[in-house]
């Protein structure tokens, strides 16, 4: 994962965009390995709610003692790049003539409109849904806006806040990024952006529940710093955010649906691994839209059936392996297979469930199973990849995905902090 960070000794041509970006301190690239849809993608982007997740995959290193002085140091790189993305203004980068004359022809159609670059100043530049690791706005025509990256940021650096102590100086610059993400959120939560997978506009569970999630964070966070008017109007927004998630119940389908798309249109996307990944992102331990809500439990076993019928890995699988799973039935991205992220996600829901009460062995061995499927196609180097193949079980997309081995890292955390709970009577395995 950490190939990933600062990855500042790698340079990516992107000979049809006339572009060579360096990368600076503090950018996270999705994937290091450099790609051009050849067959590799081409990942080598600062992703907003990527890099987040990833920080705070560094956050549990820190905290179990894997990773010490190194971490403090990434996380200062990672915040003084998120500033200098704010100064990001779009209406000085016109393509224009001199800058068009480096791109290929054929590469025209992927461009953004110098009127589209002219948009992305100030708010907008926190709804861009990546930019280049070089600080530098990303030129290509890609889904926008986005609003789940502030949110996520904003709860991983006020996880930090609890995890380690920083000197003045990083203390003021995070606390200056928490109220811009924050502010943002309230802002914008309500607003109809694309979902994570970057292919529908619309209101989102994911994007909504750890908009949610983020509020609380900064509930508590202002009121210890004595600001009890912004907190008690955050506070109030959770609870209009809570009220709009109950509209993604569907009860006839008996599951959470993922999306309501601007269109008013039904989606053949609602059954999706995202609200499940919303849930263990928010780290919801109670009540509704935790690991604990009955309708969530219903969504993954909903999830679970239908990749046991589509994925042909899934069919006759050994007994204690779990179901591999996909983002969504009908997935056509690439293999249109399973993911690491979804699989290790549907694991770590089932540890946050086991911490809720109810069979709590019983929520563990079904998150070891998940975890028996994901070491079954993982190969001897460890290495992880975007998805295996729904057939073969082969790697495919982007490799070395960052998420990855992010999402690997909260799973365990999180069964090791199932496996040490007392009223369990485990032991750590």
């Amino acid at each position: 994962m950490l190939c990933s960070v600062s990855p500042v000794d790698i340079v990516q041509q992107r000979p049809g965009f006339g572009q060579v970006v360096h990368p600076v301190r503090g950018s996270i690239v999705a994937s290091p390995v450099p790609g051009a849809y050849d067959p590799n993608p081409d990942y080598f982007f600062h992703w907003y709610r990527d890099a987040a997740l990833v920080i705070d995959a560094l956050r549990l290193l820190y905290v179990s003692g894997t990773v010490e002085n190194e971490a403090i140091t990434h996380l200062a790189d990672f915040v003084r790049f998120n500033l200098s993305l704010q100064t990001l203004d779009g209406r000085r980068l016109g393509i224009g003539d001199s800058r068009r004359a480096k791109i290929r022809e054929d590469f025209y159609r992927f461009l953004r409109t110098d009127e589209d670059l002219g948009t992305v100043y100030d708010d907008a530049t926190l709804a861009e849904a990546r930019v280049n690791p070089d600080a530098s706005l990303d030129i290509a025509r890609w889904p926008r806006p986005q609003h789940d990256g502030p949110p996520l940021t904003a709860l991983t650096l006020l996880r930090w806040t609890r995890a380690a102590s920083f000197d003045d100086h990083l203390s003021a610059a995070i606390s200056s990024l928490v109220r811009t993400y924050l502010d943002f959120t309230s802002r914008h939560w309500s607003e109809p952006c694309y979902d994570i997978w970057e292919e529908e506009k619309g209101q989102h569970y994911y994007t909504q529940r750890v908009s949610a999630a983020a509020l609380i964070e900064g509930v508590d966070w202002l009121k210890r710093q004595g600001e009890h008017a912004l907190a008690a109007r955050y506070a109030a927004q959770v609870q209009t955010i809570y009220r709009q998630l109950e509209q993604f119940w569907c009860a006839d389908a008996g599951h959470y649906r993922s999306r309501i798309l601007e269109s008013g249109q039904r989606s053949g996307k609602e059954l999706d691994i995202a609200v499940i990944l919303a849930t263990i992102h928010a780290d919801a331990r109670n009540g509704s839209h935790s690991a604990a809500d009955p309708r969530l439990q219903a969504t993954l076993a909903q999830l679970e059936h239908r990749f046991d019928a589509d994925y042909a890995i899934n069919h006759h699988r050994p007994a204690g392996t779990g179901t591999a799973m996909g983002r969504y039935p009908g997935d056509v991205y690439y293999s249109g297979g399973a993911y690491y992220f979804s699989t290790l996600g549907a694991a770590e829901f089932c540890f946050h469930a086991a911490l809720t009460g109810g069979d709590a062995k019983t929520w563990i061995a079904r998150g070891d199973a998940y975890l028996t499927t994901v070491r079954r196609y993982t190969p001897a180097t460890g290495a992880l990849s975007e998805q295996f193949d729904q057939t073969s079980g082969a790697q495919t997309s982007a490799p070395d995905l960052a998420w990855s081995y992010a999402a690997f890292i909260s799973c365990i955390t999180a069964r090791r902090r199932c496996m040490g709970h007392p009223a369990h009577g485990l032991v750590t395995g």
